[in-house]
């Protein structure tokens, strides 16, 4: 599928570039969420990373993504890229895309994914107990940045490319499902706090 339109790209390096990450992750015992940087301009990929908690329980997949960033030699401002995450930030990394000083965040699954399809709370549980916010009850346009979700993005096309995305979204949760499965079953063998 050619990745002529930003909901068609998001799509693509998910499927070509963090899943495959993340399969190789969860398959030795980190959780099942990524991310990637691509330039503005022509929705090059930058970097792809996934979930590195065995190694620090900070490495959630958005973190992991902005410290490997980081490492690069030479890189490019975070005005000029955008943020993938493929699922919606906890609070502490909605707070290091924020203090990376990128002006927007794109999602594949929200936070009640997380929880109900995944079987981590974790996201929704902190945003309740810590901050008093329910779900959804952060600011998804403010002074910082935006954020989109891919769904929405995939609505918004027209004729064959919104049906062919419509299948690229089955398949790649199609993937996600078969992670979370093996996941789910091998996570008592870690101690990544906040299983």
């Amino acid at each position: 599928m050619p990745d002529n339109t930003i909901a068609a790209r998001l799509l693509n390096v998910m499927e070509q570039d963090i899943l495959p990450l993340t399969e190789r992750g969860v398959a030795v015992g980190n959780k099942v969420f990524g991310a990637a940087i691509l330039r503005k301009s022509d929705l090059s990929l930058v970097i792809a990373e996934t979930n590195n908690e065995l190694a620090n329980p900070l490495w959630h997949g958005e973190v992991h993504t902005l410290k490997r960033f980081y490492e690069l030699g030479e890189k490019p401002a975070t005005k000029d890229l955008i943020f993938l995450s493929t699922h919606e930030p906890c609070t502490m990394c909605m707070s290091a895309i924020t203090w990376a000083g990128f002006d927007n965040f794109y999602y594949f699954f929200s936070h009640e994914d997380s929880r109900d399809a995944f079987a981590i709370p974790h996201d929704l549980r902190i945003l309740k107990e810590v901050f008093g916010l329910e779900p959804g009850g952060y600011r998804r346009q403010n002074a910082f940045w935006k954020s989109f979700a891919i769904a929405d993005l995939v609505e918004a096309e027209n004729g064959k490319l919104k049906a062919d995305l419509k299948t690229q979204t089955a398949r790649i949760k199609a993937r996600y499902d078969a992670l979370s499965n093996s996941y789910q079953s091998s996570k008592g063998a870690n101690d990544i706090p906040l299983n």
